[in-house]
């Protein structure tokens, strides 16, 4: 695999290394499910962690297009569509091989197909209802999908409005308003909504769309803040910095260890910690933008890790884990039988994860890279 290491940033794609690495070794809970403890507390909020990073990142890159397509003098629905499309063929096939990989697990093990199924091919399984348990990984797409169509959308509609705001303060608004409307939205579901445990917090507010978009449009503020203000960005990068790490460790360790549960604190597990979580990651940002390169022995394993990282989310769990799980159930594992099991899990992923990128991610990419997709679009 060639990969040109000069056309990346390195802190970027850390971002995405810690963040499937964090996933991954959430989900490694399932091997023992009965285990308890402030590791296995610590656990899955490194998983909850992780996909709050890939949103951030997620922002930043797109806020960045969305920018630069927004302040072009011809901008219209055209670029909004073309947006859209380049979009869908970079999430789109990996989403919908994987969904249909995961229908046929579940016939073959012999459980159940959700009874909405086609909701999940439209992105509605997890949109205002609680999500099945068929193909968990799956609530983080459906925001990212309605977070690409939300923010483009407004943008286009800002074309009617009869207002002399400059174009940089329109999206600055637009990006505002989002994140201010589904903050709101939070707070009315904590004000409405009866606290019950994590588990119901866990499918109906941090995995339910309504509630979530804002997560991406923090990373969107950061890119505007990085084109608009790009001495201040990088004037910063050192200062905010130690800060969004303190945070985010404040975040994973501090409540595990202090017990800061839902029964006790509902309003801050329903609004603020999403809040302080992406004002932290947010915080990470400038130095991240910033971090071209390193040196080869650390460089190569991160950006490789990064490309695969998309692959990775949607096959280490619903289709690794449950396939390993079912052919080999680690109920009366222990010690040695375990590691290796881990060994096994964590091998398969890479592997799988690396056939998937190379022999059908990277095709769908470079065909919406072609020069007959963008002359059909543009």
């Amino acid at each position: 695999m060639q990969i040109d290491y000069s056309k990346r940033i390195f802190g970027l794609d850390l971002m995405r290394t810690v963040a499937i690495s964090m996933v991954v070794f959430s989900h490694i809970r399932w091997i023992t499910p009965n285990a308890n403890g402030v590791i296995p507390d610590i656990m899955s909020i490194s998983g909850v962690m992780g996909v709050e990073i890939f949103f951030c990142l997620s922002g930043f890159l797109i806020g960045r297009i969305l920018y630069k397509m927004y302040m072009s003098e011809n901008f219209g629905f055209k670029n909004v569509f073309y947006f859209w499309i380049r979009r869908w063929f970079r999430t789109l096939p990996n989403y919908y091989l994987a969904l249909l990989l995961n229908i046929f697990i579940v016939i073959y093990i012999g459980n159940q197909l959700p009874e909405h199924l086609w909701r999940y091919f439209f992105f509605l399984h997890n949109f205002v209802t609680e999500m099945p348990l068929f193909f968990a990984e799956s609530w983080s797409l459906s925001i990212e999908e309605f977070a690409y169509i939300l923010g483009p959308a407004l943008l286009y509609l800002t074309l009617f409005l009869k207002s002399k705001t400059p174009k940089p303060k329109l999206f600055l608004l637009v990006t505002l308003l989002i994140i201010g409307a589904f903050l709101l939205s939070k707070l009315m579901y904590n004000a409405t909504e009866t606290v019950r445990d994590m588990r119901h917090w866990n499918v109906n507010v941090k995995g339910m769309v309504i509630y979530r978009i804002d997560a991406i449009y923090y990373g969107v503020l950061g890119a505007y803040i990085s084109i608009v203000f790009p001495s201040f960005w990088r004037r910063i990068r050192f200062v905010l910095f130690p800060l969004g790490v303190f945070l985010l460790l404040g975040l994973i360790f501090l409540i595990p260890m202090n017990r800061i549960f839902i029964d006790a604190y509902p309003a801050f597990w329903n609004v603020w910690y999403f809040e302080i979580k992406s004002m932290a990651l947010l915080c990470t940002l400038p130095l991240l933008s910033h971090w071209k390169s390193t040196a080869s022995l650390v460089l190569k394993p991160v950006t490789y890790i990064s490309m695969v990282s998309y692959a990775m989310y949607l096959l280490h769990y619903s289709i690794v884990m449950q396939l390993m799980k079912f052919f080999m159930p680690t109920e009366d594992f222990a010690g040695l039988d375990i590691a290796v099991f881990i060994l096994v899990y964590l091998l398969l992923t890479l592997l799988l994860s690396d056939l998937l990128y190379r022999f059908y991610e990277r095709p769908m990419t470079d065909l919406r890279d072609s020069r007959l997709i963008k002359n059909h679009f543009k």
